[in-house]
């Protein structure tokens, strides 16, 4: 994927077209996706995101997206962890077409390929189901995902995800499939938000904050990580919440790979940029706050490799892996 934040440039060379007008649009998504969010089923990541449910089915499932102000990147591509969470929802939906549409399922692994095509425009994404893994105690479902906008191909991948019982005491209820232009946001009466609500409305409060003061895009705040750049190396530390979490409370799949590999990305110069990924998801991310580490375990002339982890605090209080990440950069032309 043909983008990068770099944190040691200046606010003013990051600062994106983001005017006052784009800022209080950005504050209705948000408002927006809270709403739409009181609808059980799905989570606010994708219901901010105003991701389209084109089509679901045992043949294929496509999932569409436009690249807009509220979850663009500073390149002008669709952010990453917006990225992670669009082939992270296709390739879930083509598993869970086949079962009870209230079924839980957990990413185990996960591939992505990218071309260098920009992601941006509308994205579409094609999840395809390719059976269970026979011999497996569990039911892990194969699926796969090709991306596409109107330039070509941006991405191919791959994922298996594991068919889980809901948590003691949680419910679970369908993912609502919506469609683009048939999701009206629904009025909260009296404008009146939950506790939960209001904490994901102070978050994008202060990135919007953020970035009246310093520039650079609202989704690097929002959902991004302000990872530290060490020689060989990048380290964030990221703080949970409801803008971030999922059905069950756990960091969304996607997002947790997203702000992995940002980190990874972090620990490069920006003449680098991400072509491929191999993730495990190891434990739940839960707790407080997640700390991310990368390190440039192969640095050539074309190619690099960084390898990324992400920890947690355990019930016992100390550190637990909840996932680890291997991506490969190539050397931009010049």
């Amino acid at each position: 994927m043909n983008t990068h934040h770099d944190p040691a440039r200046p606010a003013a060379a990051q600062h994106a077209s983001h005017d006052e007008n784009t800022l209080a649009a950005i504050r209705d998504q948000i408002l927006r996706g809270i709403a739409l969010n009181r609808e059980p089923g799905y989570h606010f990541a994708g219901n901010f995101l105003d991701l389209s449910y084109d089509h679901v089915g045992t043949d294929y499932t496509a999932l569409s997206v436009d690249v807009a102000p509220h979850c663009r990147a500073a390149d002008g591509q669709l952010s990453l962890s917006g990225f992670a969470i669009l082939v992270d929802l296709a390739m879930a939906g083509a598993v869970r077409a086949g079962l009870d549409p209230k079924t839980r399922l957990a990413t185990v692994t996960m591939n992505l390929q990218f071309t260098g095509v920009p992601a941006t425009g509308r994205l579409h994404a094609r999840g395809g189901m390719h059976g269970f893994i026979e011999g497996a105690a569990g039911r892990q479902g194969v699926s796969t995902v090709a991306v596409r906008n109107d330039a070509g191909l941006v991405c191919n991948g791959s994922a298996t995800f594991m068919v889980l019982k809901p948590p003691k005491g949680v419910e679970l209820h369908p993912v609502p499939h919506r469609r683009r232009g048939e999701n009206p946001a629904p009025d909260i009466p009296g404008g009146r938000l939950r506790p939960d609500e209001k904490k994901v409305l102070a978050v994008a409060d202060l990135s919007l904050a953020h970035v009246r003061a310093r520039g650079g895009t609202f989704i690097q705040h929002f959902w991004g990580v302000e990872a530290k750049h060490a020689p060989g190396a990048a380290q964030a530390t990221v703080k949970n919440g409801p803008h971030i979490g999922n059905r069950v409370g756990h960091v969304q799949g996607g997002i947790l790979l997203g702000l992995a590999a940002e980190t990874a990305v972090a620990a490069l110069t920006p003449h680098w940029q991400l072509t491929a990924l191999s993730a495990w998801y190891i434990s739940p991310g839960e707790g407080r706050s997640l700390r991310i580490r990368s390190k440039v375990v192969h640095h050539g002339r074309l190619v690099a490799v960084v390898r990324t982890e992400v920890t947690g605090k355990g019930r016992d209080g100390g550190r637990r892996k909840v996932f680890e990440l291997m991506t490969t950069h190539a050397c931009r032309a010049e």
